[in-house]
């Protein structure tokens, strides 16, 4: 066992197996862990279910015999996070809160609460590495099928190097063994999935709340009118399901698909197949973060436009405030709002807000 016991640890709780196992190897590495349970959201029964949450963070941290706490950054989040989401949406943008969260949330307003509890680190269960000592290095984790440096391509130095990955190294499969040979009612919990806010609803309801929208027609690039959309900001580029304008005698006899929106004239476009109008040949990034510095010059790299998606080759230049970032092959349904995040071999970058998408 590492000589750990006077370095203090605030390991963030979020009732799930990974935070469990990460706030388990920490201890058992002799660090002066705490578990603090973060509460973004307000719970209603329908979003995020934080009292269930919670009693899960007490039964963990009851077993692995550490103190727990709960912080409530309801009112940040809001200010930070879920504002500029419904500012994107209303612009006909499709933004990801996860990765502006973790820039703004849980490795800054979350951070510093760590810092005034005496800890001399925060860690989570994200599957990440890091690497370096004066300069940190944001590495994918070992288990790839689960890494999720995605979204923390927008962390900082600072925050970095008072952060932790305890699991980074590990493989999910791991994780959960370890789990049950501690016997921790969390072994096998049903990892979170989408958006935490809007939980079970569906999407376009939970938006309606908040952005009341107008109906209006659903056309071809051609003009044509093929159907009614209930709103266009309610529609992603690419999106197929939702549209119900299936079973028209017209038209080639394949599945729609979104390939615009028209947010000023309030018009879905649509085109049947996997048309050309859906894959791009690059697109700008802007706020560019590069965590350990830029490369100069032009350089080339990999890059990710959405989670899970394979690696893509690309050249990135500077254009104006942002980026041009060059695809080797034509991507399909690159989004304005999300974040391309770039990667050398197993690093991650940084990355930025696509901003506009170039056919």
């Amino acid at each position: 066992m590492r000589e750990n016991k006077k370095v203090r640890v605030v390991c963030g709780m979020s009732g799930g197996v990974d935070s469990a196992v990460a706030a388990h190897v920490l201890k058992k590495d002799g660090y002066d862990v705490i578990g603090v349970f973060m509460k973004n959201w307000q719970d209603d029964g329908l979003g995020c279910n934080a009292a269930e949450d919670y009693e899960d963070v007490k039964s963990v941290c009851g077993k692995i015999d550490i103190p727990y706490y709960t912080v409530n950054f309801e009112q940040e989040y809001y200010d930070r996070v879920f504002t500029y989401f419904l500012s994107e949406y209303k612009r006909g943008r499709t933004p990801n809160p996860d990765v502006l969260c973790n820039a703004e949330i849980k490795f800054a307003a979350f951070l510093d609460y760590a810092k005034m509890m005496g800890a001399a680190h925060l860690a989570t269960g994200h599957y990440a590495r890091l690497s370096g000592e004066a300069d940190k290095h944001l590495l994918k984790a070992a288990d790839l099928s689960k890494d999720q440096t995605y979204f923390l391509c927008m962390l900082t130095q600072e925050q970095l190097s008072g952060s932790m990955f305890p699991i980074g190294n590990m493989q999910k499969s791991d994780v959960r063994k370890i789990a049950m040979e501690l016997d921790l009612n969390v072994a096998q919990k049903k990892d979170s999935t989408g958006i935490c806010f809007i939980g079970e609803r569906k999407f376009r309801d939970f938006l309606q709340g908040f952005l009341p929208a107008q109906r209006g027609d659903i056309k071809t690039p051609e003009g044509k009118v093929v159907g009614q959309h209930q709103g266009v900001i309610y529609y992603t580029l690419g999106q197929r399901r939702g549209l119900d304008i299936g079973g028209r005698n017209d038209g080639t006899g394949e599945r729609w698909f979104v390939v615009d929106k028209d947010v000023k004239n309030n018009v879905l476009i649509v085109e049947q197949g996997e048309t050309q109008r859906l894959f791009s040949k690059a697109c700008k990034a802007v706020g560019m973060n590069y965590i350990a510095g830029r490369p100069s010059g032009s350089f080339e790299c990999m890059a990710k436009f959405r989670y899970r998606q394979p690696d893509q080759k690309v050249t990135v230049s500077p254009s104006g405030e942002g980026e041009l970032i060059e695809f080797s092959e034509r991507q399909r349904a690159v989004t304005p709002g999300q974040y391309a995040v770039l990667y050398m071999e197993d690093e991650c970058l940084g990355g930025g807000v696509i901003d506009e998408v170039i056919f």
